[in-house]
């Protein structure tokens, strides 16, 4: 049933009611248009409906209600949307909304926001997950790149994200691989509509490598917290444990412990926030990036050199990235240069005058024992025992 308050709220200089339905969103966005509301006009869980509207959305069919009841009727029907739960931009070193846990039966959409993946890896990540008692229908077909390292054109891939996102029965959408082109989609999705339409609570995006494009975008205009794990076409290349923590993360909220070196002394709590060095330098200065402040900003990345790690590293500190960042949390530098210890000595001659204290060798990355964590949720980094740890669980405080 569609559902009006009287008009009594004063805003930019006009008086509103709340329109809303007790029955769907798909009923009240039905009935918005019908009336020529605008999209805009919609706020979580109802429209703003200037008092000049209201007699005639009433002759419409909309049941005039008190304001109270209209809260009481949408509490009710599950359609009462709280704004700490709204999908909106967040400020750095907040926490992010957390997506719920995987539940056999649950549905997971698989996209390619990258490149191409090999096509019996991807069937066998496929495979994994239906094993695991989830619903994955095949992804997308897309339209012809332009260049053979994207997995579609720019248009297809952006499309398949946002259906993926905007499908109320989708509970997490996972990419295939990394590779390039993540980056090259986020003029072309509508941020605010993927806040606006979404229904319930957040699906998970899951990736790494050049997904961190996403991610950053995720937490920059969505406000919601992200898994930094192995695509599909990795999953059945990863070793049986790396396989469990993905599985753990998603289906239990458990995030296994990570055990690396301390590099530079001292304890630091925040939430998670980075990904891939190399896409991280590549977006400093653009639209859609969430810097490290107040945060542990986690780094890694795969065939650089260390001249080349030097380059990456010296843009995101002079773009500001690392502006009251809490502390560091470095996982693998896969083939960046032999001996390993030039990358080492190299990470601690550019980070260590931040002061902050900073944990190096974790098991995240380009590694077929990667771990998989939650960006945009509270860790615990301890530079003098090298571990970092994650405690979903735990309510923080933002």
């Amino acid at each position: 049933m569609i559902l009006i308050d009287p008009p009594q709220v004063a805003r930019h200089g006009r008086v509103w009611s709340h329109l809303a339905s007790d029955t769907s969103y798909d009923e009240l966005h039905a009935f918005a248009r019908a009336a020529g509301i605008p999209a805009r006009g919609f706020d979580r869980d109802h429209y703003d409906a200037p008092q000049e509207l209201y007699d005639r959305l009433v002759a419409a069919g909309a049941v005039p209600v008190s304001t109270r009841e209209l809260i009481r009727r949408l509490g009710a029907a599950g359609l009462r949307r709280p704004k700490r739960d709204l999908m909106r931009p967040r400020s750095p070193g907040r926490t992010l909304l957390l997506p719920p846990r995987l539940r056999p039966g649950d549905r997971v959409a698989v996209v390619a926001p990258a490149g191409p993946a090999d096509v019996d890896r991807l069937d066998a990540g496929l495979a994994l997950l239906r094993g695991w008692g989830l619903d994955v229908p095949p992804p997308a077909a897309l339209a012809t790149a332009g260049q053979p390292w994207l997995a579609g054109s720019d248009e297809a891939r952006a499309a398949a994200l946002t259906e993926a996102w905007l499908d109320p029965t989708v509970r997490a959408v996972v990419a295939t691989r990394g590779g390039f082109g993540s980056q090259r989609l986020l003029d072309l999705v509508d941020w605010r509509r993927l806040a606006r339409e979404r229904e319930g609570p957040p699906a998970w995006l899951v990736g790494y490598s050049d997904v961190t494009a996403l991610h950053q975008a995720f937490a920059a205009a969505l406000g919601v917290a992200t898994m930094h794990g192995p695509g599909v076409a990795t999953l059945p290349q990863l070793t049986d444990d790396a396989r469990q923590a993905w599985h753990a993360l998603l289906f239990e909220g458990r995030v296994l412990p990570l055990e690396g070196e301390g590099l530079a002394p001292g304890e630091a709590t925040g939430p998670l926030v980075g990904g891939n060095l190399t896409v991280l330098a590549a977006a400093a200065g653009t639209r859609g990036v969430h810097p490290a402040r107040d945060s542990i900003a986690l780094l890694e990345d795969v065939n650089e050199a260390p001249y080349r790690l030097d380059r990456l590293l010296t843009q995101l500190l002079r773009s500001g990235w690392f502006e009251g960042v809490r502390g560091v949390a470095l996982g693998g530098f896969t083939d960046c240069g032999a001996p390993d210890h030039d990358v080492r000595r190299l990470l601690l001659d550019r980070l260590g005058p931040l002061g902050v204290p900073i944990v190096g060798g974790l098991p995240v990355g380009h590694l077929d024992a990667t771990r998989s964590v939650v960006l945009g949720r509270r860790a615990r980094l301890d530079g003098r025992s090298g571990r970092v740890t994650q405690d979903l669980a735990v309510s923080p405080t933002a």
